[in-house]
């Protein structure tokens, strides 16, 4: 028997649950499907952010900073700590208990906002007068029907050609999060978001990490000054990052991994590992979906088809998050979902990929949102550019962590803030205030004037909107 939703949501990551809520607020009868599970088989909606992304690599980024705090900057606050060690197995069941919070938080919002979640696979199965039918496939077998549908199935690894994931020696995010132990040796192939959290990760907690990037530039979205600040304190920190290689071939044994490459000069190399982690990037998630039921298009990467609404082809399919074009992050999927709900209810909802804020929870963290400086010159853009060390910042010092900088580019006409780039400090947090004021058009002198409290680490944002006109105050 077909139960009948006015808007179905298949996918529970951050566009799909956030899209199904917002439904539901809207006054829809929403049903949303997911098929995580737990450990114990159960339901854990939240999507690869959740599951093994973001949040528990926020978790181990954490344990792992406060272990490095411990071990080489308690001395300087006077706190003695003496024999140090890091129980993994404590580290990894702190994290999966963050985990399972964040899962039963959607399972609970689901419940508050009356929306009807079914844990399983969802798939198309056909449509017609009544809407699109779709098939759930799980504990028990269900079929729904709506005239409205979010796809909101995500992405996944992507795999180096011809070199499968085993979660044991050759690892994705997935694999790189379970490690039972740390490794002697890690080598991670590209130096990404992922591969430099997770790098980091096992790097404080004793790991000796290479990373081989195959672009001959670092950090090639990010603003080339803050990208050649974040490669010099890498390098300090003894991150062993090579640009420029290419890698050959891979050979997985009961003792590890061997990695041949070739270096930027074209020498052959060889490295030996006890784990490797694959982050060179991710491909939208379509699997299992049946979208030729229904005859929903596909590009040639197995993105869903979709314009600058999230509207596919088909009236009343819609899709969102990593399974379509854009940034795949989890806030713009987020903003896509709350944006599709609201035009499926008559509503103007809107998302300004220009100010889609972007970070890197590393040590420095790095955040960023509007243009790069290359990107203004690419452009023809006339600009100023100003910036203001955190080493000048009295909360900084207070801090202990007076690393990096915040910059800011602003219109050479108008004085339009174009876009901030911080490496720093709790940048991920800072990264809010430049968001907001290029959503509201402002100019760096309006930032210049507004009053920042004292001492704090936003003080140096307003030196650098200060730094546009050449007049910081301390520095």
């Amino acid at each position: 028997m077909l139960k009948t939703f006015d808007v179905i949501v298949i996918g529970a990551g951050p566009g799909g649950y956030i899209a199904a809520i917002r439904a539901a607020q809207l006054g829809m009868n929403v049903a949303c499907i997911d098929e995580w599970k737990n450990a114990n088989g159960g339901p854990a909606p939240g999507g690869t952010c959740t599951n093994v992304g973001c949040i528990p690599s926020k978790a181990l980024l954490q344990s792992s900073e406060h272990f490095d705090q411990a071990n080489h900057h308690f001395a300087e606050h006077g706190i003695s700590a003496k024999d140090v060690k890091m129980d993994v197995a404590k580290m990894l069941a702190r994290k999966d208990t963050v985990v399972k919070q964040n899962n039963d938080g959607i399972l609970y919002l689901f419940k508050k906002n009356k929306v009807t979640f079914f844990h399983g696979r969802g798939s198309f199965a056909s449509k017609s007068d009544a809407g699109y039918e779709v098939k759930v496939s799980g504990a028990s077998e269900e079929s729904l029907v709506a005239k409205q549908i979010i796809v909101a199935t995500g992405s996944s690894a992507r795999a180096l050609p011809g070199v499968a994931f085993d979660e044991h020696n050759i690892l994705s995010n997935d694999g790189a999060l379970r490690l039972g132990a740390v490794p002697k040796k890690l080598v991670l192939i590209g130096s990404g978001v992922i591969g430099l959290e997770m790098g980091s990760v096992w790097h404080r907690l004793g790991a000796e990490v290479t990373i081989l990037e195959g672009l001959p530039t670092f950090l090639g979205a990010v603003d080339e000054q803050i990208a050649k600040e974040a490669k010099k304190i890498f390098d300090k920190q003894g991150l062993n990052i090579q640009l420029g290689v290419k890698v050959g071939d891979i050979h997985s044994s009961k003792k590890g991994v061997t990695v041949h490459y070739t270096n930027a000069k074209g020498e052959p190399q060889k490295w030996e590992a006890d784990k490797l982690i694959v982050s060179i990037g991710r491909v939208p998630n379509t699997s299992g979906l049946n979208p030729e039921a229904i005859g929903l298009k596909l590009d040639e990467r197995g993105a869903i088809v979709v314009d600058a609404d999230c509207k596919t082809h088909l009236p009343g399919v819609w899709a969102v998050g990593d399974v379509v074009r854009g940034p795949m992050l989890a806030h713009k999927a987020e903003e896509e979902g709350v944006a599709v709900a609201e035009r499926i209810a008559g509503q103007h909802g809107h998302v300004d990929f220009n100010l889609v804020p972007w970070v890197i929870y590393t040590s420095p963290e790095i955040a960023w949102v509007g243009r790069t400086e290359q990107q203004l010159k690419s452009d023809g853009v006339a600009y100023k550019a100003g910036s203001f060390p955190f080493l000048a910042n009295g909360r900084a010092r207070a801090l202990g962590d007076t690393t990096g900088m915040v910059k800011m580019l602003a219109d050479a006409t108008t004085d339009e803030i174009l876009g901030v780039h911080i490496i720093g400090p709790q940048a991920s947090e800072l990264i809010a205030e430049a968001t907001v004021a290029m959503a509201f058009k402002a100019s760096a002198e309006d930032i210049a004037r507004i009053c920042h409290a004292h001492p704090s680490l936003s003080e140096s944002t307003k030196e650098a909107a200060l730094a546009v006109d050449k007049r910081t105050l301390n520095f």
